[in-house]
Order: C-alpha cells, then sequence, then structure tokens
C-alpha cells in the first residue's frame, strides 16, 4: 500500500519528533520542517498528500503561509495544529484556507483521527460540484463522471482513474510513480504503454495543453 506523505511544520523539536514517530508507526511518511521558509520550499520541492502546521514558527507564520500557496492553487489539504484557542484565531485559520484545526495540547488519537477523516475526501476547495475542465466540458466531483455539454463521456475505468487523480492535484507535477501506483493494484502489471495510451485518450476529449508531459519525472494537468 502506498503511503501518504505529509508535511509537518512544527519548530517545537520534541513535539515534532513525537508526532513523526507516532504517524511513522501508524504508515505514513512525514517530512519535519521548523519553520516557515523551510515549509514553503519543500512544499514547492515535493508532493504531499496532508500539511501539518503550527502557526507560530519562525520566517512566515502558518496562517500567511497557508494563504499564500492557496492564493497560487494549491489545494492539498491542511490541519493547523496551534496553541492559539481564541475564537478569532480559529476564524482566521479557516479564512486562510484549512480544512481542521487542532488546539495544543492535543491527544495523538485525535491527530490520527483528525488525519484519516480528513484524508477520505477526495476534493478539497472546489467551489462547485461540477468543475469546468474546457468549454462545454464538466467534471462531476460527486459521481466522478466527465460531461460533454449535457452527454456523459464513457471512460475505461483506469482513464477515470487517472483523470481524477488529475483533478485532485491540478496544476501539481504529479510523479510517474505516483501515477502507476495509483492506478494499478498491487497484483496488477502496471505498463508505461497503457499509460501513454490513457493519456492519449484524455487529451483528445479534453484537449492536448490540459495534460503536460514533465520529462523524466511525470505529468501536470493543467486548468484555467
Amino acid at each position: 500500500m502506498q503511503k501518504n506523505n505529509i508535511l509537518l511544520l512544527e519548530d517545537d523539536i520534541n513535539l515534532s519528533e513525537t508526532v513523526c514517530e507516532f504517524l511513522d508507526s501508524k504508515g505514513y511518511r512525514v517530512t519535519a520542517v521548523y519553520d516557515g521558509i523551510e515549509a514553503e520550499d519543500k512544499m514547492f520541492e515535493h508532493q504531499f498528500d496532508l500539511f501539518l502546521l503550527d502557526v507560530n514558527v519562525p520566517g512566515i507564520n502558518g496562517f500567511e503561509l497557508l494563504q499564500k500557496i492557496r492564493h497560487e492553487g494549491n489545494t492539498t489539504p491542511a490541519i493547523f495544529l496551534t496553541s492559539l484557542n481564541a475564537i478569532e484565531d480559529l476564524e482566521h485559520g479557516y479564512q486562510s484556507g484549512c480544512d481542521d484545526y487542532l488546539r495544543k495540547p492535543f491527544a495523538l488519537k485525535e491527530l490520527i483521527f483528525r488525519i484519516e477523516s480528513l484524508l477520505k475526501r477526495e476534493f478539497f476547495h472546489a467551489n462547485e460540484p461540477r468543475l469546468t475542465l474546457a468549454p462545454h466540458i464538466t467534471y462531476d466531483t460527486l459521481t466522478h463522471e466527465l460531461f460533454i455539454d449535457t452527454t456523459k463521456v464513457q471512460l475505461q475505468n483506469k482513464e477515470a482513474k487517472l483523470l481524477k487523480l488529475f483533478l485532485q492535484k491540478k496544476n501539481e507535477i504529479i510523479l510517474h510513480e505516483t501515477i502507476m501506483a495509483q492506478l494499478w493494484e498491487y497484483d496488477e502489471q502496471g505498463s508505461d504503454d497503457a499509460l501513454r495510451t490513457y493519456i492519449k485518450n484524455l487529451r483528445k476529449i479534453i484537449g492536448k495543453d490540459c495534460i503536460v508531459s514533465i520529462k523524466k519525472l511525470g505529468y501536470k494537468f493543467t486548468m484555467e
């Protein structure tokens, strides 16, 4: 099973180590950083499934950091872990673009509950249940169906999985290894030729410019 990648921004070294060890024991891969600037760099360099962000950290504080990357189109789910407990802080956190807000001190069991509940969601920060991919082409995030005007487009199972992955991580570089792991189960034999065929078929439907090949890395789905 593929591990979820988590970025942890926490400047309390003891707490950071405790959280990292706990999440590692639960099967997560955690990258720990200790200031907002380093966290921003990691967000651009790597793909993460979840951000765990302290607020009062050196460099860029957690609120400012999340607000900045949300404006840049990053929709990775985020949980604030902070000792700030006033209602104004809670409001500020959600206005910054967080998906959950956990006050310190917290129980590790509560943290894992919040993480697992959040990662079950499939689309984040989508204002409407239908996403517009191109003129006359929409995607229903509730039924995972693709439409041209009002006509449903029939996709193969793995084409549908691939499109869903692209839309969940739009404007991000998705590594080839990530795509292969998402499309094929552990007992299936993945194929580069098959992947290229799925990419080709999707490009025919939604436009060749939407899916950009990133040499030696993977693909990037771009959407206005």
